[in-house]
């Protein structure tokens, strides 16, 4: 999978930061959002009730669970250790490590009665997996044919309560077999808030589960079929090319 990484992405003309501000040409409001992971799950930006697109860029490393998820899924110690802070998010769904630089991480928000929504939970996610597709294909210069976008029921493994990539949900979307976005969703009256992020680095995820080291190592393997690995660099252009597809 690293292979695919040797894409380079088609020239741009002006930094990420520039056209993440140059909203006003746009259907969506884009703001880019710099914190604390804690920060930036906990103070969700006020949306007017319009759409809102944000790309999210952590400042430090944390483990997001789940909002059902419980903490004791991964080791206090382990945690302490090596700096990392324990977050939980307002959606469901199984825990992802975010790291400055290491994913592409954006939360879109879909008023009620907008066209991108529906009452369907499942098919609400399909049009935000299609564009991520998309950019990734754009981006990695990807052949026709390795990218899909899963449709359906949700296909579950022992580790998807626990791990958000040992799973595979409405709209994520694979490479060659390897999950490499995710999502999650919260509803509220006034509209759906989707969180959805693309893996693009290798992750120390599985050190941090907490039991017997054989529990490590089964969540080791289960990740290492998961995500992109040495992609980084192209964080920010999957992201500028992610927002240009917004409808």
């Amino acid at each position: 999978m690293g292979s695919l990484c040797r894409a380079r992405p088609r020239p741009r003309s002006r930094p990420l930061s520039t056209h993440l501000h140059s909203a006003v040409r746009r259907p969506w409001p884009i703001v880019e959002r710099r914190a604390l992971p804690a920060t930036l799950h906990g103070e969700l930006p006020e949306t007017h009730g319009q759409r809102l697109a944000c790309i999210c860029a952590p400042l430090k490393s944390a483990v997001v669970i789940g909002s059902a998820q419980a903490a004791d899924d991964f080791d206090a110690g382990r945690l302490k250790t090596a700096g990392v802070d324990l977050v939980r998010r307002r959606s469901g769904g199984g825990a992802v490590l975010v790291s400055p630089g290491a994913q592409v991480w954006i939360d879109v928000f879909v008023p009620s009665g907008d066209e991108l929504a529906d009452k369907d939970v499942g098919n609400s996610f399909y049009w935000l997996g299609e564009l991520f597709a998309a950019a990734l294909k754009s981006v990695l210069g990807l052949p026709q044919g390795v990218l899909d976008v899963h449709r359906g029921a949700p296909l579950s493994t022992p580790w998807s309560k626990v791990l958000c990539f040992a799973g595979l949900g409405a709209g994520e979307v694979s490479v060659s077999g390897r999950k490499v976005v995710g999502m999650s969703q919260r509803r509220q009256r006034s509209g759906s808030w989707i969180h959805s992020m693309a893996i693009l680095e290798a992750n120390d995820l599985a050190e941090l589960i907490s039991g017997p080291p054989r529990r490590r190592a089964e969540a080791r393997s289960v990740l290492e079929a998961s995500g992109l690995r040495g992609c980084g660099e192209l964080a920010g252009p999957l992201a500028e090319e992610l927002l240009s597809l917004l409808p």
